[in-house]
């Protein structure tokens, strides 16, 4: 069993088994509340679900594409949490959730996965499909880019506005049972956080 957390858009965490699906879900859709609201949805998935800490396995975390204040708390947190349990991290691609979530509901063939990166920017990334465990393809991707620049415009689109920590959690349960590598431990924020440190005090003249 794995406790799944994904703050690349909204805020989504649950608890989720191979064999028994999606045990619980919570998610907070708001893009602003990250912080004020991850402790509480973890809490409250564990209790939905029934699952004590030491019945996982691991800890599954949504490496985004993902803007930078919002993505890394929900990997803070993923991180502070396995730690504690004395559990494994689990990283994994947000957007490869989304398309995981299309082809079980009937997608089939190329997908471009889109959702929002705040200063009129969008995040993409593009599949070829899936393969006989239905798990999705990459083709290209993650990127950046102006909604009227991105590219594979010949394939179908999907806008996703919020990435379900229950796909996440099973498409992590399936890449191991598959014996399939994880992704690194790096979050992609894929530009450079609006708030920089200040290179020291400047210089004052008389």
């Amino acid at each position: 069993m794995l406790l799944a957390i994904d703050t690349s858009a909204g805020t989504s965490v649950a608890v989720v088994d191979r064999d028994g699906g999606v045990l619980s879900e919570v998610i907070e859709t708001d893009t602003m509340r990250h912080a004020e609201v991850v402790g509480s949805l973890i809490a409250e998935a564990m209790r939905l679900s029934g699952v004590e800490v030491a019945a996982l396995s691991g800890v599954v975390a949504g490496m985004g594409p993902g803007p930078f204040t919002g993505l890394r708390v929900g990997i803070a947190a993923a991180k502070a949490f396995a730690f504690g349990a004395g559990k494994p991290l689990v990283p994994v691609v947000s957007h490869d959730a989304v398309a995981f979530e299309r082809y079980a509901g009937g997608h089939t063939g190329p997908l471009l996965v889109v959702t929002d990166a705040r200063r009129r920017e969008r995040y993409w990334t593009a599949y070829s499909g899936a393969d006989e465990a239905g798990l999705p393809v990459r083709l290209d991707g993650p990127g950046l880019g102006k909604p009227d620049e991105l590219p594979h415009r010949d394939i179908p689109r999907f806008d996703a506005e919020a990435v379900s920590a229950g796909r996440l959690g099973m498409l992590a349960e399936l890449r191991f049972a598959a014996g399939l590598p994880f992704e690194r431990d790096e979050p992609l924020y894929l530009r450079s956080p609006d708030v920089t440190l200040s290179a020291g005090p400047k210089r004052v003249s008389a």
